[in-house]
């Protein structure tokens, strides 16, 4: 028996259904894949043994439309770190055990920068001990960071969201002739892709954002300031856009004091905050009317704005992760190679993970402007290609249909 086994990890997206979408499809047209199974939250779901059939709860080929459709992890997810091999041999030999009972011959794990690490190690792993066992990252994270490809898979859906919801946020700020200041708080802790997206509406002829702070750029509060005070010269309504992530010259975070200091497994913060904290500076330095808006989970949950370009390549990703494994690929992440904006042309390929694993893709200082409170032309030509595309969705009683899995473990 040649069976696979796939499994998603990290944040969730609104686009990561479609690549296990995808994967799911491709391997059920494959005569070389037997079983098709999924863990349960991840890496952790392997080690407990909480594993499901696929195969069985697709009846129809709706059933794959409505899937990927639906936002966050159909399978779960997990935010779990794990060991090198010598810190935990007994960890290693329980996944050995689960893989020989379920007779494992492909290994697929949906995630960002961290479930990376996790491939690799897997990987080397299975190589060490001489087992058979492709093992293949499939890439997604709203953060856009994964380096080594063009965009990730799931990105371009929160792009959409973000730029749509700040097009209305700037709409509804032009009601009243008053003085004000607007800040919206976008998720982003090292890398502001999704913030350089709010400037998406000023190609359908708003004149705001005008101010974007991302992280990649020292941040100065008292040129902040300064800022704000030169865009109130020229309107009476200031709108904001700056990374959660923002950082003053010295490293630290620009709203550490509003922030609870706790880290996740992986030794990350938790962030949030930075929108109020700038909120309080502009009332204490400028002192006219201001607040503060952070988009949050919607970010990265809200499937009724998807890309249909994001789901398309989420779906085609997934599907040649099984092609790639077939073809005997291991140790590796499936990428996207931009080839062109105008047509807008990608090439799916793959790249070794030990290149990609606890890395970063940052935004190119030169797709930021000197003053460091703005985008260039650059960054809209690379974002509007991400985004273009409507995707219908199935709705009952004026409500989104989400597919649910039958999670009855497989004995």
């Amino acid at each position: 028996m040649n069976n696979m086994l796939i499994a998603q990890s990290g944040g969730p997206t609104a686009a990561i259904n479609a690549s296990l979408s995808g994967a799911i499809q491709e391997a059920i047209r494959s005569k070389e894949i037997d079983g098709v199974y999924g863990a349960l939250n991840g890496i952790q779901g392997v080690l407990a043994g909480t594993i499901i059939d696929l195969r069985s709860q697709f009846s129809r080929q709706e059933d794959f439309s409505i899937l990927e459709c639906t936002p966050a992890m159909a399978l779960g997810s997990c935010r779990f770190r794990l060991p090198e091999e010598d810190a935990d041999p007994a960890l290693y030999q329980k996944i050995d055990e689960i893989f020989k009972r379920y007779q494992i011959s492909y290994f697929f794990y949906i995630g960002g920068n961290d479930s990376m690490d996790t491939v690799d190690k897997l990987f080397r792993h299975f190589s060490r001990t001489g087992q058979d066992i492709k093992v293949i990252g499939i890439p997604k994270t709203i953060d856009n960071d994964l380096p080594g490809s063009d965009h990730s898979p799931g990105f371009g859906s929160s792009a959409k969201f973000i730029a749509t919801a700040m097009l209305e946020i700037i709409r509804d700020c032009y009601v009243y002739d008053t003085d004000s200041v607007t800040i919206v708080e976008i998720m982003g802790r090292h890398a502001g892709w999704l913030t350089a997206s709010a400037a998406l509406p000023r190609t359908v002829g708003a004149r705001a954002p005008h101010l974007i702070y991302l992280p990649e750029v020292a941040f100065d509060p008292e040129q902040f300031i300064r800022d704000v005070k030169q865009v109130q010269s020229l309107t009476r309504n200031c709108i904001v856009a700056v990374s959660e992530g923002v950082r003053l010259a010295d490293g630290t975070f620009a709203a550490e004091n509003f922030q609870s200091g706790v880290v996740d497994a992986f030794g990350h913060r938790y962030l949030s905050g930075v929108g109020k904290y700038l909120e309080s500076l502009v009332r204490e330095k400028i002192g006219c009317k201001v607040r503060s808006i952070e988009l949050n989970v919607l970010q990265r949950c809200s499937s009724h704005l998807m890309s249909a370009t994001d789901v398309r390549e989420a779906r085609k990703i997934g599907s040649y992760a099984i092609r790639f494994a077939l073809q005997g690929h291991t140790g590796v992440m499936m990428v996207f190679e931009r080839v062109s904006n105008r047509p807008y042309m990608v090439r799916i390929g793959c790249k070794p993970v030990s290149e990609i694993a606890n890395r970063e893709q940052l935004v190119p200082r030169e797709w930021i402007n000197k003053q460091g409170n703005d985008v260039t032309d650059e960054m809209f030509e690379y974002l509007l290609p991400l985004i273009e595309g409507e995707v219908p969705y199935p709705t009952q009683n004026g409500m989104p249909v989400h597919f649910v899995l039958n999670q009855s473990i497989v004995e």
